[in-house]
């Protein structure tokens, strides 16, 4: 179920990226007063305004539902607890020696008056 809903949340996350790239500003109708030739569209003058925009919002309202459904099972998942949630746990630092810890020697090998100048 999860993995249906992240894969349609993939799909309309997509969908509100490029509807939102296909639509044209409210200064682009100026530009095309100057001979650039932009107000002739695929969807024309006026009709790519209403189609994309209601196919933006019809995208953007699945986006924030499948996000908030994941956002609940996420939450809700057997098992899983968040870090907030935890209790924290007091460690005591135990700083004296422990009395089965062997002493340290000092390392075998060549020391500083075995090497020759």
């Amino acid at each position: 179920m999860e993995n249906l809903i992240t894969v349609i949340h993939v799909l309309a996350a997509a969908g509100v990226i490029g509807l939102v790239l296909l639509q044209h500003g409210k200064g682009a109708d100026m530009g095309a007063a100057f001979g650039s030739g932009a107000s002739g569209s695929l969807f024309g003058v006026s009709g790519s305004s209403n189609i994309l925009s209601k196919l933006t919002s019809i995208c953007v309202v699945i986006f924030f539902c499948t996000s908030l459904t994941l956002a609940y099972l996420a939450s809700h998942r057997a098992g899983s607890s968040s870090v907030v949630k935890m209790p924290a746990k007091s460690q005591e630092i135990n700083l004296a020696p422990s009395a089965t810890k062997t002493p340290e020697t000092a390392p075998s090998g060549n020391t500083a008056k075995d090497i020759p100048n």
